[in-house]
């Protein structure tokens, strides 16, 4: 039985597929607000799916009208600010104590969103309806995102007194220019999904939800069609990218396929292109 299989929780779900699972966010009658259960749930969602060999791309979704309406404030605002359980309560806490339960608690809520982003499998965001806040701090963390037609983004820290904190602010950079970030972050203001597909924010915008999820899933099939060994060496080469000079970078890749390049999928590969016909790639 695969981690898959057994993976349980009350706010996501998980659906596979022919090579693609499909995470869902699962809290419809609650927007897809993000509370506690989906921070301790999404790194376990993401491990199950990042350690399937069935598993070779990945689709995050949501149930309901809206892909989420980021973090749930009413949940959320009291462990957030520092207060919670400890012991005598957050009015016998000193300053400098609740700030450091608080800052804990933000930097477990950053390693949530991060396993979404150290997923060796590809993570392809399908977004329809309201995309706010920490919404958007996961779709960040996806390698590849779209939209319906109906979809609305929102980096809303901002207008709720708070500095987004949970990812977006570090990842959007490597997405859309300084100025269109600035123009998101500094006003809260929310932008339709051309507009989001004008700026780069998404690759593409589908009809209606049930569109952009196909869209999404057809993707993922034509990524899974590919050598996983190739797919997940590239993610992990452009993540290697990060912080080193193009020099670095080469000498990386070199070391990379040193290791790598010798696979039964090359030969696979070759035999097929040889023979006129599309390879099976198995990931050996």
């Amino acid at each position: 039985m695969g981690e898959i299989a057994r993976f349980e929780s009350p706010v996501l779900s998980i659906e596979q597929g022919e090579w693609v699972a499909t995470v869902w966010l699962d809290r419809a009658e609650a927007r897809n607000a993000m509370g506690m259960d989906l921070w301790r749930d999404l790194p376990l969602a993401m491990a199950a799916v990042g350690d399937d060999p069935d598993v070779r791309a990945v689709v995050v979704a949501a149930k309901g009208p809206h892909f989420s309406v980021g973090l749930d404030l009413k949940a959320m605002g009291t462990i957030l600010s520092g207060g919670g359980d400890g012991a005598g309560g957050a009015s016998a806490a000193s300053m400098a104590a609740r700030a450091r339960r608080g800052r804990a608690e933000v930097l477990r809520l950053q390693e949530a969103i991060t396993a979404v982003a150290r997923c060796p499998k590809p993570v392809i965001a399908a977004v329809h309806g309201y995309c706010i806040g920490g919404g958007v701090d996961l779709i960040a963390a996806c390698d590849i995102r779209l939209a319906s037609a109906d979809a609305l983004f929102s980096v809303r820290e901002a207008k709720m007194a708070i500095v987004a904190d949970l990812g977006s602010l570090q990842r959007l950079p490597a997405i859309l220019s300084a100025g269109h970030l600035a123009e998101l972050a500094f006003t809260g203001k929310d932008i339709s999904a051309e507009r989001a597909k004008e700026i780069g924010l998404v690759n593409d915008v589908a009809a209606d939800a049930e569109g952009v999820l196909e869209a999404a899933r057809v993707m993922a099939a034509e990524i899974a069609a590919n050598s996983p060994i190739a797919v997940q060496g590239t993610k992990a080469v452009l993540a290697a990218n990060e912080g080193r000079t193009v020099a670095e970078g080469l000498d990386y890749v070199a070391t990379w396929n040193a290791g790598m390049l010798a696979s039964d999928d090359l030969t696979e590969a070759v035999t097929a292109f040889m023979e006129k016909r599309a390879p099976t790639f198995t990931g050996r």
